[in-house]
């Protein structure tokens, strides 16, 4: 889904972004493919949190419980397995994009869109690992998942300018932390932003920091039949 994304939503609405007020050099498709890494990042990271739900109902969770190790190096090694698939795939969209002609402002750019990916990641791996720990059954975490992804990822900016949104719905965008995540892929990756890179870091950081410490408080009350 995210490499036709890519190609044909961005193919398809370059010709009318040619006529709008986009940065000199800067194409639709150039503008969406930091939406779409943003886009991969969220829906791998949070439904990572499956596999808890996964292992709770085959008693693998169980085994890893009776384990002498904490429940916060558990989360820890459930958030690292899940930002490491979702950066995976995020890379393999981005060597997509400049295979199709997409150009990376430099190597700072890419090391500072590094750092975006591992936060945006982090974050939301967290997030489905705290409905995971919440939920018991497979449908009902793909019920939440998919009430939560979806308007996450269109009020992200990832499809569409923030300047030209009505008011009302640009302060929605603005309480989403995937819009400061994929505006600071858009910064680092192109060199076109709403917001300051400074901005979009720290608030990636806080709520990745807030997602981690509210993930480990969740997954100390699962409970699991020994």
């Amino acid at each position: 889904m995210p490499l036709f994304f890519l190609l044909f939503l961005g193919m398809g609405f370059d010709a009318a972004f040619k006529f709008s007020n986009m940065p000199p050099g800067i194409t639709y498709i150039a503008f969406l493919a930091p939406g779409i890494i943003g886009m991969v990042l969220l829906f791998n990271s949070i439904t990572s949190g499956l596999s808890v739900i996964w292992d709770r109902q085959f008693g693998f969770l169980k085994e890893i419980m009776v384990t002498p190790v904490s429940r916060v190096s558990i989360v820890l090694g459930k958030t690292l397995g899940g930002m490491t698939t979702a950066l995976l795939q995020g890379f393999f969209i981005l060597l997509i994009a400049v295979g199709i002609g997409f150009k990376i402002k430099g190597v700072l750019g890419f090391l500072s869109s590094v750092l975006c990916m591992i936060l945006i990641a982090t974050s939301f791996v967290c997030l489905g690992l705290i409905f995971a720990s919440l939920i018991n059954d497979m449908q009902g975490f793909h019920l939440i998942v998919s009430l939560f992804t979806f308007p996450i990822f269109i009020l992200s900016s990832a499809l569409f300018p923030l300047e030209r949104l009505p008011l009302w719905l640009k302060y929605l965008t603005y309480l989403n932390p995937l819009t400061y995540g994929v505006d600071g892929l858009r910064y680092s990756l192109i060199g076109m932003a709403h917001f300051s890179l400074t901005l979009d870091l720290f608030v990636l950081v806080g709520f990745c920091t807030f997602m981690i410490g509210l993930s480990t408080y969740f997954f100390r009350s699962v409970e699991v039949d020994y």
